[in-house]
């Protein structure tokens, strides 16, 4: 049997727009002569849908779109398409997150997702009413079950995302006969899941000696970035055919022989490359913007945003610019120019200081009528990053580029980025990377380009705000690797202060850590969505309350 992987790029929304990459997709599976066309997880709707599934004509238009499908299609062939399914019941949540079956033109049944996660990112329980049944179908002869996307993560003795559920949809699909086990995902990209998921489905197959399609969305919503990364296992969980991560494809397979196997991207490195160019991509195209601009300080942060720009939206779409003050070196200006003569992305240099200038002179009368300047006072630091901040959006503002915001994983963490200034703009591109992972990324990306686009003095420099003389990150900062060991397991381990130490790190630095990434939620809580590369980013997946007191 010939089976069709149709890893495709839905828009939340765009009913008619993912209908049409349905179509396209299916003529190619019938060009093929495929037997089975297999699609994501709601992807007639595209995911996650969110809040629009509260809109009866979204659910109807759904309906519509699915019926529409069935007639177009071969009639020879069956089609697995996810979409949001109305609940007929008077009772419970008003919509399944369902998997339409089309045959012969017609819907001929429906299979309703069982295990609907609430963890992380998830929040499907707050839409979906829970299936309750496991479909078994007969297509040429060979019994398939079909899963959808989390159905298929509770399975065996170790699932890579822990245990949520009492109920294990696929060994009952194999208990009721099914040799071959479909997966319509929506399963969004992190690092952990690169090699994970594929390593979970493996052990699947070898261990209920089933077949095991599995296809994935690609694309990016919002935060969310999907990689695709669509296969086939055979019996014994060998890989028999992989589609490309974070491309579209139709992918198709042999039930007995395979089909082509798409290499594995080699390092975390280059997977956080293609992850992060997608996400810019998409994130604008789908959000109406052709340009992006953005703050090159001549430090790393900036360098390497500016790289994924220009690769997501090509050079003539991408401005720099630079927004010197007294306290700017020649060197950073000098950076950031070279950075966009190497990318050959237009560059600006906006002299900021007049109009600092002109805040210390006007602010410093009413403020001091607030009493004595106080130890470590940061006013005026901080006015500095607002005013870059007012001019990046005053040429957002006028040419309609979308703003990119620089600040990484670690600054995020402890506060150490100011709200209203650097944190402002449309899409944090890199606000899940830790500081230590942007420099492995940004060498990375030299490599990968056969030159340094990245000035080798933007990375072996101390890196500096500049917002004081002779300023530094280690100033205030503990060292980033000591930082980021500690982020990684008080923020992404869920350790406990008293276990951080435990593993040798001295007390003091982790209650400080600690404090400042409790006392600095309300900051996180304004920024723009970061795409997420990690298993807990800031984000909506980590639901701290503002006000609280517990120390960890």
């Amino acid at each position: 049997m010939r089976i069709a992987l149709c890893q495709i790029n839905p828009t939340v929304g765009d009913i008619d727009g993912n209908v049409a990459r349905i179509a396209g997709a299916l003529r190619n599976a019938a060009e093929a002569r495929a037997d089975i066309a297999v699609f994501p997880e709601l992807a007639v709707s595209g995911y996650p849908p969110q809040d629009l599934l509260a809109h009866s004509k979204f659910i109807d238009e759904a309906r519509s779109a699915v019926e529409r499908l069935a007639r177009e299609a071969p009639p020879e062939m069956a089609v697995f398409v996810g979409f949001p399914e109305a609940n007929p019941a008077s009772v419970g949540r008003r919509v399944f997150n369902s998997v339409a079956v089309l045959r012969g033109g017609v819907v001929e049944r429906t299979v309703r997702k069982r295990l609907l996660p609430t963890y992380d990112v998830f929040d499907e329980d707050r839409h979906f009413e829970r299936g309750t049944e496991s479909v078994v179908l007969d297509v040429r002869g060979e019994r398939i079950g079909v899963t959808v996307c989390e159905d298929a993560w509770n399975d065996g003795d170790a699932p890579i995302l822990g245990r949520h559920y009492a109920e294990n949809p696929v060994a009952d699909l194999v208990r009721a006969g099914a040799k071959l086990l479909l997966n319509a995902s929506a399963s969004p990209f992190t690092l952990e899941k690169r090699t994970g998921r594929g390593e979970m489905f493996a052990s699947m197959a070898r261990r209920h000696g089933v077949q095991v399609a599995f296809v994935n969305q690609v694309g990016g919503n919002d935060d969310l970035l999907f990689d695709g990364g669509s296969a086939f296992y055979g019996r014994d969980g060998a890989v028999l055919a992989r589609a490309a991560s974070f491309d579209e494809q139709v992918l198709v397979v042999e039930t007995e022989s395979g089909g082509p196997v798409a290499a594995e991207l080699p390092t975390d490195e280059d997977a956080a490359l293609q992850a992060l160019t997608m996400g810019v991509r998409d994130y604008a195209r789908k959000c109406g913007f052709r340009r992006a601009v953005l703050g090159l300080s001549g430090g790393i942060d900036s360098a390497l945003t500016a790289c994924i720009a220009r690769d997501a939206l090509g050079a003539e779409n991408v401005v720099g610019v630079a927004m010197p003050t007294r306290y700017s070196s020649e060197g950073s200006v000098a950076d950031a120019r070279a950075l966009a003569e190497a990318l050959g992305i237009a560059f600006r240099v906006v002299g900021i200081d007049d109009i600092f200038a002109a805040y210390e002179r006007d602010l410093e009368p009413p403020l001091a009528d607030f009493g004595p300047v106080p130890a470590g006072d940061v006013t005026f630091e901080n006015v500095q990053a607002r005013v870059r901040c007012a001019t990046l959006m005053a040429i957002s503002n006028r040419t309609g580029a979308l703003l990119l915001t620089t600040g990484n994983k670690s600054e995020l963490a402890v506060g150490y980025c100011t709200l209203y200034g650097d944190m402002a703009g449309g899409l944090a591109v890199i606000s899940d990377l830790p500081k230590t992972f942007v420099y492995r990324v940004a060498r990375a990306y030299n490599r990968r380009a056969g030159t340094n686009v990245i000035p080798e003095s933007t990375l072996t420099k101390p890196p500096s705000a500049e917002l004081r003389p002779d300023q530094t990150d280690q100033d205030s900062l503990p060292p980033y690797e000591i930082l980021d060991a500690v982020v990684e397991r008080l923020v992404e381990n869920f350790e406990t202060v008293d276990a951080v130490v435990a593993a040798g790190f001295d007390r003091a630095t982790v209650d400080r850590i600690a404090h400042l990434i409790r006392v600095n939620e309300y900051k996180r809580r304004q920024m723009p969505p970061g795409l997420i590369l990690s298993r807990k980013a800031f984000g909506p997946g980590r639901r701290y309350p503002i006000a609280q007191r517990w120390p960890g």
